[in-house]
Order: structure tokens, then C-alpha cells, then sequence
């Protein structure tokens, strides 16, 4: 599907594009192209001598192959976009590409932070004045989405710490908050990396001396928003290792506590089976096997035996 988009009056409005001849005749500052057949790219040869770029290609982490000039003179930027959606958290590759003063942007599935960019874009006039606003913006947009779910990252493990600090956690709620730690480390690794990859692609349009005084400024201030969430992501990755440390000493804790159990009633369980062991031995000379009163006098000395130890123990406070 392609999204052309025209400047009109200080307005984005996007056109219909249904064949090549609605996309020949548009004037476009941006082109989107969203999960694009064989036959869309060929229109983008054909009408902007432009090849877009493969999904191969947009998993490459290393700098020179995420923000270059192609041998057409093309710069083309890779650029990761967070979705946060139905507790699943991605990052959605984006490929940007300059050409003849209009953004090209190729990715495979519809990110909220381009919907919300072409609703800001239509409502308020001079929003947008050319193609690098617009890559600007998306950027801006995608800090403001990734502080959003941060937002919801310090929420999640607010409830999390109250869970843990409760002193009657079980194994089984131990389980289920390690689960839900580990899916806020994810989506805080997420923004992360989302934010490193903004700043990067930021810093390289600044380089190229594209923008304006006014859109350096702007890109500033996107640098700037980006540091300071990546100091909460990094607050953020301690509360999560602590709050993973102490969900782990809980569960130690619990386990102790069965080893507790087993190592007490081992060692009451001595005596008994001492007294039991030596008057098991079938010897002739025994006097106990010839009184009345030795069963019970032997079950009477097993009994105090376990009794002792216990009580003791209790004493100790051992039992607690």
C-alpha cells in the first residue's frame, strides 16, 4: 500500500494512490510505503528512479549500513520504531530514503506513531514545512510514544515491588512476578535500543548539514529528550535487577524454610531410632527382653526422646 502525502496550506493531506497514474500526478513531500507489492516498487523506479531497499537489509546494526549515501546520492537512514500494543513489545524496522526533496519511508506494518503524525499534520497548520520536518517529527513523535511506555514500564513494576515486599509471597506468585519482570526488561530493552537508534540517525542529519537553523534546533531538543529518557531506562534496569534479586531471596527463603523442616525433624527423630536400633539387637543376655514392662518402657523412652529434642528446639526458636 502507498500513502502519498502533499503540502497544502500548511496541511498534510495524504492523496489516494490506487494506480501508477495517481502517483505520477501527485506532488508529494512524503511517500509511504507500507508493505509494498512487486508492482508498487516498480512504480517508485519507474517515477522516482528509486529502488527500495529489501527487509534483508534492515536488520543491520553496524553505523555505516544504517545511515549512508547510496551511489545515486540518495541518503537512506534504517531506523527502528517501537510498538507497545497487547502486552507485546517489538521494534518495526523503517527505511527512510532522501531523494528529489521527498521522504521516502518503507516499513511492514502500521505504526500509532505515523498515524499520530498525519493527525497532528492535518489539524494544525504550518506544522510541517518540507520532507525533513516530517522524518524530524516522526522522530519526535516516536520519543514522546517511547516516554509513554515508560510511563507504563514504572507503573507495571510499582505493582510488581508491592507484590514482593508482601510478606506472604508463594512460590506460585514468585513465578508469576518473575514473568511480568522479565516482560518489562524486554520492552525497557526495547525503548532502549529504540532511543539509541533515534539518536544516531539524528545525529547523522545534523552532520549532513541538511536542516535548517530552525530544524537544528529542533533536533537538538529531540537529543536532548532522548537523554533524559535514557536515564530512566537506566533507573529502570537497576529497579528491575533489584526487584528480580528479591523475588529470587524470596524464593530461597521459602526453600530454606522446607530444608528447615526436614533438617528438625531428622535430628529428632535420632534418639528414637537409636533406642529402637538397640533394643532390636536379639541377643541372649538382654535383661529388658524378660521384663513386663520393657515394650512399654521402650516406647515411653522413644516418645521422650522425640519430645526432648522439639522442645528444645522450640525453645531455641528453631521452629519459627
Amino acid at each position: 500500500m502507498i500513502n502519498a502525502f502533499e503540502l497544502r496550506n500548511g496541511r498534510l493531506q495524504q492523496l489516494q494512490v490506487e494506480s501508477r497514474e495517481d502517483l505520477q500526478q501527485a506532488k508529494p513531500i512524503w511517500v509511504d510505503f507500507d508493505s509494498p507489492t512487486d508492482e508498487e516498487r516498480q512504480w517508485a523506479r519507474e517515477l522516482f528512479n528509486l529502488t527500495l531497499p529489501d527487509e534483508d537489509d534492515f536488520g543491520d546494526i553496524e553505523a555505516s549500513a544504517r545511515c549512508f549515501e547510496d551511489a545515486s546520492g540518495a541518503l537512506q537512514i534504517r531506523s527502528d520504531f517501537l510498538l507497545d500494543k497487547d502486552d507485546e513489545s517489538r521494534n518495526i524496522p523503517v527505511a527512510f530514503v532522501f531523494r528529489q526533496d521527498i521522504l521516502f519511508s518503507l516499513h511492514q506494518e502500521d505504526l500509532p506513531v505515523f498515524r499520530l503524525l498525519r493527525m497532528r499534520a492535518r489539524h494544525q497548520p504550518g506544522y510541517l514545512e518540507d520532507c525533513r520536518d516530517v522524518l524530524l517529527d516522526l522522530y519526535a513523535t516516536d520519543a514522546e510514544y517511547s516516554a509513554d511506555a515508560l510511563e507504563g514500564v514504572y507503573e507495571a513494576l510499582e505493582e510488581i515491588g508491592r507484590r514482593v515486599l508482601n510478606a506472604r509471597l508463594t512460590d506460585e506468585d514468585a513465578a508469576a512476578v518473575l514473568s511480568s519482570i522479565a516482560r518489562e526488561e524486554d520492552l525497557n530493552g526495547r525503548i532502549r535500543r529504540n532511543l539509541m537508534d533515534t539518536r544516531r540517525a539524528i545525529s547523522y542529519l545534523m552532520r549532513q548539514r541538511l536542516l535548517s537553523p530552525d530544524q537544528i534546533e529542533e533536533a537538538r531538543q529531540i537529543l536532548r529528550d532522548i537523554e533524559s529518557l535514557d536515564g530512566h531506562t537506566s533507573f529502570l534496569f537497576d529497579k528491575i535487577n533489584f526487584l528480580m534479586d528479591a523475588t529470587v531471596g524470596f524464593i530461597n527463603i521459602n526453600q530454606n524454610k522446607i530444608i528447615k523442616i526436614f533438617s528438625v525433624a531428622s535430628v529428632a527423630l535420632l534418639p528414637p531410632t537409636l533406642i529402637a536400633s538397640i533394643y532390636g539387637m536379639n541377643f541372649d543376655f538382654m535383661p529388658e527382653l524378660k521384663w513386663a514392662m520393657g515394650y512399654p518402657f521402650a516406647l515411653g523412652l522413644m516418645l521422650t526422646s522425640v519430645a526432648a529434642p522439639f522442645w528444645i528446639f522450640r525453645r531455641k526458636g528453631w521452629l519459627k
